[in-house]
């Protein structure tokens, strides 16, 4: 038999403790070594919740599958904010720069919709333009607008 479990987990921060420990203690497993090797896998995310699945083996062997954190935390996390705007089109929480949403749309990889880097881009700018997240400075629709008259194409490889 196979169990499965997933936990929300601090990205380079996790511990034998909970919720690691109480999800995976009844299993028989060596939770020290998990934490671990997912300390390991997830230092890029650190300080952020990131969810993680990990599959335990009637052997006691396991194996985990890390997710990552929604397009909005590593939003906040680039801008170093508590939240996006309360009033997305009248306040701005912050402005990341086109750079910045470039390697956003590249963490979250194949967390994203998109089939290439430009249409990854117009889902984070999507973000932005809910969270009330300028880039470079323009609105987010704006730049939306841009992407797809290829205005970017240059940076996103398009």
């Amino acid at each position: 038999m196979v169990d499965v479990v997933e936990v929300l987990v601090e990205a380079g921060n996790c511990t034998p403790g909970p919720p690691l420990g109480p999800a995976l203690g009844p299993l028989g497993v060596n939770i020290v070594n998990i934490a671990k090797d997912i300390n390991a896998r997830t230092g890029s995310f650190k300080g952020m919740k990131i969810p993680v699945k990990i599959t335990i083996k009637d052997d006691k062997s396991y194996s985990f599958e890390i997710g990552t954190p929604p397009v909005s935390a590593l939003i906040k996390d680039t801008l170093k904010v508590e939240s996006g705007s309360h009033k997305p089109r009248h306040e701005v929480a912050g402005d990341l720069t086109m750079e910045q949403l470039i390697k956003i749309a590249n963490m979250k990889g194949d967390g994203l919709l998109g089939h290439d880097l430009k249409a990854k881009a117009m889902e984070v700018a999507g973000a932005c333009v809910s969270m009330g997240v300028t880039i470079d400075g323009k609105a987010a629709k704006e730049v939306q607008k841009l992407i797809k008259e290829g205005a970017y194409d240059g940076p996103l490889g398009a």
